[in-house]
């Protein structure tokens, strides 16, 4: 049934949309949580590895996310707006804009990616992890963007459900194929495996992924969803509708792109207290996009209907569904994070089995954990800026954030305050997540203030053409 997102109850609205994003984002996100869980079973060494390559991974998502933060604009705002046609055609040239990009970034990360790793850790059994699961996926980057690409057109089209139902099945896939790929003998089953051990993980993801795309891309094409895909479509492209699915989402890059170098800057620290620590920071990350999961999908089902109502301009119902947003995804990150913050230890061991990874672990959980109930309100109120096409907050909060706040902090704490007698050890590392955190937090409060979101539109008159 088709929902109007422009009228009725916003919280039903908001809910109705958000759920099933989160579930199936969540979906997503166990593709990662679940290949950490199996590979902390193999050794500490191979889940530094992975983190590593996770860490090094992020930096050619770059350009998944200027591509698709413009696209999330670009369809809410043109389907709100009631042209189905231009709609459609945005969406194709989506998802082959987005493939053609990937190729051109898997073949300089493949390129890199050794060498990167190297950078980090001199370990030979960490880097043999970090490349055996890294290349899998990176020779399939293109079919993971593409992917993303057919998620995002169901969600902004309103249809989360169909999205949600696609991630789960592939999340089952998934968990299944993990153990039978990894182990020469399935645990707790008996039976015999394929013994290929962290490459299987990376396979048994890029198999599920795989699967995915064929059953969204299919339903796309199939006419049952709301726009449908041409395969005609698929073999041109549209200068106009490229140069903006390029410049739209640029500021949103440049915040992954500050974010994730200030993250490699970060874990350059981290190395200096071993491979323990390191393994632990891989684990918070993990834990981060599982706990997250929600607040994005809060993020998303909101900046959907931000886009459509402002496409209709609708703005004050645009701003009641970024408050609802905030709110709600706000204090369910504070319950999760409370029972986390509330016992660190089995929360680790969920992961891992080494002592010494645990305990560097605990720490970090009760800091991060801090700091992601600290800037979750703010995250969720910037659906606002995502569904309006207004990315210079995100750019701005995390310049601010990471490298005006973090990063120095780090800088003071490892280096500075030794000096003086005041040694923090990696509990310092962790506590400069908790720094950065509130002052994107502030920065965003602050853009969503001033409102200049309510006034963009990237959809609608001469506009729509360029």
């Amino acid at each position: 049934m088709k929902r109007d997102l422009t009228s009725g109850s916003v919280l039903g609205n908001l809910l109705a949309m958000s759920v099933p994003t989160m579930f199936g984002m969540l979906g997503q996100t166990l593709y990662d949580v679940i290949d950490m869980i199996w590979i902390g079973r193999v050794s500490g060494e191979a889940v530094a590895g992975v983190a590593l390559f996770s860490s090094i991974f992020w930096l050619v998502e770059i350009l998944n996310e200027v591509i698709g933060a413009s696209s999330v604009a670009m369809i809410t705002q043109s389907y709100g707006s009631g042209d189905a046609a231009r709609t459609g055609r945005i969406v194709e040239q989506t998802v082959v804009f987005k493939a053609l990009v990937a190729i051109v970034a898997a073949l300089a990360l493949d390129l890199f990616l050794e060498p990167l790793v190297r950078f980090f850790s001199d370990d030979p059994e960490v880097l043999r992890s970090a490349l055996e699961y890294g290349r899998v996926r990176v020779y399939f980057l293109p079919v993971f963007f593409a992917t993303y690409s057919c998620f995002t057109a169901l969600r902004c089209t309103g249809d989360p459900a169909s999205q949600m139902w696609i991630m789960l099945g592939a999340s089952v896939l998934n968990t299944a194929l993990d153990p039978v790929l990894m182990f020469e003998t399935v645990p707790g089953l008996g039976w015999r495996g394929f013994g290929l051990g962290v490459f299987g993980a990376g396979l048994a993801t890029v198999i599920s992924i795989c699967l995915a795309f064929a059953v969204g891309f299919g339903l796309l094409a199939s006419g049952r969803t709301k726009v449908k895909l041409t395969i005609k479509g698929l073999f041109r492209l549209d200068p106009a509708i490229d140069r903006k699915l390029l410049t739209i989402g640029l500021p949103s890059g440049g915040e992954m792109l500050a974010r994730q170098a200030a993250g490699l800057v970060t874990t350059k620290f981290v190395a200096a207290y071993g491979t323990a620590a390191i393994a632990a920071l891989g684990i918070g990350n993990r834990l981060g996009g599982l706990v997250f999961m929600p607040l994005f999908g809060l993020m998303s089902g909101g900046g959907t209907i931000v886009g459509q109502n402002l496409g209709a301009e609708n703005v004050e119902r645009a701003e009641k569904t970024a408050k609802a947003a905030s709110l709600f995804g706000g204090l369910l990150i504070t319950a999760l994070m409370g029972l986390a913050i509330a016992f660190p230890r089995p929360v680790m061991a969920i992961f891992v089995d080494s002592a010494e990874t645990i305990e560097a672990g605990v720490s970090m959980i009760r800091l991060m954990g801090s700091s992601f109930i600290v800037v979750s309100f703010a995250i969720a109120l910037g659906c606002s800026f995502s569904g309006a096409g207004y990315n210079l907050p995100f750019l701005v909060s995390s310049i601010a954030g990471r490298w005006g706040a973090q990063i120095p902090f780090l800088a003071l704490s490892v280096y500075a305050l030794p000096r003086i007698g005041i040694v923090l050890g990696i509990a310092g590392v962790w506590a400069s997540f908790l720094v950065s955190d509130a002052v994107e937090a502030v920065i965003l409060f602050s853009y969503y203030r001033r409102g200049d979101w309510k006034r963009v539109r990237v959809w609608g008159g001469d506009d729509a053409r360029a």
